[in-house]
């Protein structure tokens, strides 16, 4: 992509109804654009990160088991009322009625309307264990929506749903996506830890919030440093793996402030291992048994011919809110450098040159060399001064810089890592660079 050619709207004073971190650099940046309170349109660049988060998150759900759908944004209000939770819920369920005076609600969440759909066609046990996800767009009518993407009305969240014949096996289920997260988080070079939290207007006994530690954090939580101590990335999906990720997170302190116990939290964890921060909120994960099973009639025939409810939970990540997390654990004193694996483009090409002079005509070459080769470069083109041109590629943080100016020979270029010393190299080199730094992206 040719920056003359690309929509890339930056601004270059901080917005004065931007607080935080991400809500600054994104709007800077051009990523989105407010469209009215908490509701946002989503532009090139921002939309590009925000598609590669999303197809990291389908496939580690993919590699877990999970079977992916998509249910409607609009759904009836009378599953809603079968549930219990059409009054209860809350103000933050927008409701409406069509022409024909039929009762609607734009979705918060999808509990219901899987339930009613494994009602209508699972009747066995032999369907069992079931895990189903989409990645929708929901929305939640946010009191006072802040803070940009973090906290707005509209979002886009991956939900996963498990279905189980009791609840050993749905407990297997609830620790196979909770590993499923920390392999997930990990490809975006995010430490997300499991805190224990209250299971809110969801339901049910089991809980866990994933936290990034972030300043700007709204969430605060209490926890031990020794939880970070341990490996996801070799775990497989099986009962061993599993229990051990239990074991682990289960020996050590950690929780929301909804749910502190500060007695318990001095008693069990040693002074210098006790972690008191605010962090961000990336996924959430619930077991809550036979709730809407038992009020939506969801009943399989066991191997004996008994009816039972089945035993479920439900599993989000918040897709969009992840590209603001994202931010907030890398951008500092203005410079932003993405993870390899979300990065919207893997290379920029700074030409120095003006016109059709020989250094642009130099700059052209490698940008066709390097699409060639397979590579997702951006090549500024413009007539920028250079100031400009570095101030904003650093602002952005694509993670490398390739440099063509008039005093290296026709075969070398400046090559730049973000927080590094640049070098020089001939273009075969650059390429192996490049082809090695993104082989494991």
């Amino acid at each position: 992509m040719k920056l003359s050619n690309y929509f890339l709207p930056i601004i270059k004073e901080i917005p004065s109804d931007a607080k935080i971190k991400s809500h600054q650099l994104m709007i800077r940046t051009g990523m989105i654009r407010q469209s009215t309170s908490g509701i946002y349109s989503w532009l090139p660049l921002g939309f590009k990160i925000l598609k590669k988060i999303e197809n990291i998150v389908r496939d580690e759900q993919n590699k877990a088991g999970a079977i992916e759908m998509l249910m409607p944004t609009i759904q009836s209000a009378e599953i809603w009322k079968e549930s219990g939770r059409y009054d209860s819920y809350g103000q933050e369920m927008l409701k409406i009625n069509d022409r024909q005076k039929r009762e609607l609600l734009y979705g918060p969440t999808n509990e219901e309307l899987i339930t009613q759909i494994f009602r209508d066609n699972i009747k066995s046990y032999k369907s069992l264990p079931l895990l189903l996800y989409h990645i929708q767009w929901k929305f939640r009518d946010e009191i006072r929506p802040r803070f940009g993407i973090m906290r707005c009305r509209e979002f886009l969240m991956k939900d996963t749903y498990s279905f189980d014949l009791n609840e050993k096996n749905a407990e297997i289920s609830y620790y196979k996506m909770m590993l499923s997260y920390l392999k997930t988080f990990e490809r975006f070079n995010l430490k997300a830890i499991p805190v224990k939290a209250d299971t809110g207007p969801i339901g049910g006994n089991l809980s866990h919030e994933f936290i990034i530690l972030a300043d700007t954090g709204e969430s605060e939580i209490f926890t031990d440093s020794e939880i970070f101590n341990f490996e996801t990335k070799l775990l497989e999906y099986n009962d061993v793996s599993l229990k051990k990720l239990s074991s682990h997170f289960s020996k050590f302190y950690s929780s929301t402030s909804d749910l502190h116990d500060v007695n318990k939290f001095q008693k069990q964890v040693p002074k210098k291992n006790q972690i008191i921060k605010k962090g961000v909120e990336v996924g959430h994960i619930f077991y809550f048994g036979q709730k809407y099973s038992k009020s939506l009639n969801a009943i399989v025939n066991t191997r004996e011919s008994k009816s039972v409810n089945v035993y479920m939970g439900s599993y989000g990540i918040g897709v969009s809110r992840l590209v603001g997390a994202i931010i907030e654990a890398n951008y500092n004193n203005n410079f932003m450098k993405w993870p390899k694996s979300v990065t919207p483009f893997q290379a920029v090409i700074i030409n120095l040159g003006k016109d059709n002079d020989t250094v642009t005509i130099k700059a052209n070459n490698l940008y066709q060399k390097l699409i060639h080769n397979k590579f997702d470069v951006i090549l500024d083109d413009t007539d920028a001064n250079p100031s400009s041109k570095f101030k904003n590629f650093e602002l952005i943080g694509i993670p490398f810089q390739i440099i063509v100016g008039s005093k290296h020979h026709d075969d070398e270029f400046e090559f730049k890592e973000l927080g590094k010393d640049s070098k020089i190299v001939n273009l075969d080199s650059l390429i192996s660079i490049l082809k090695e730094e993104y082989s494991n992206c």
